[in-house]
């Protein structure tokens, strides 16, 4: 891949997510600064879902990518673009396979559904998880 070409994905990913960081993180490590997967944290104050034709409650409620192409993906979809990227797809390629991929799309639901509790945020469903995610603001 030239320093030309897009990343394969952009990461829209919660920053103030515990869990979603550590991943973010790993990725990173993995791409090797090749350049393949992109990141934007949807918790920093310049963040504009709209950009990408989404919605605050959107991208809050699971995980999204955007594809060199503009389309956008989401979900467990998101992991196997960018593990695949950054050439660990055989990792996540069992979540492909006919009579498991509902259970992983499953599985990731409940935690997309979750993941705030999961994490100790709770209240990040309310105006209040703005309110702390903005420093400038004070809770």
């Amino acid at each position: 891949m030239s320093r030309n070409e897009p990343p394969a994905i952009l990461l829209l990913y919660d920053g103030a997510c515990p869990l979603c960081a550590r991943e973010v993180r790993l990725l990173r490590r993995l791409d090797r600064g090749r350049g393949r997967i992109a990141f934007e944290d949807i918790a920093a104050p310049t963040f504009d879902p709209g950009r990408h034709g989404l919605d605050r409650e959107t991208v809050m409620a699971r995980m999204h990518g955007v594809l060199a192409d503009g389309s956008v993906v989401e979900g467990m979809e998101v992991f196997r673009r960018a593990y695949a990227a950054v050439g660990f797809g055989w990792l996540l390629a069992p979540s492909r396979w006919p009579l498991l991929r509902p259970v992983f799309d499953a599985g990731y639901r409940w935690f997309a559904r979750n993941r705030l509790r999961l994490t100790g945020r709770s209240d990040c469903a309310s105006e209040r998880c703005e309110l702390a995610a903005d420093p400038g603001r004070g809770a």
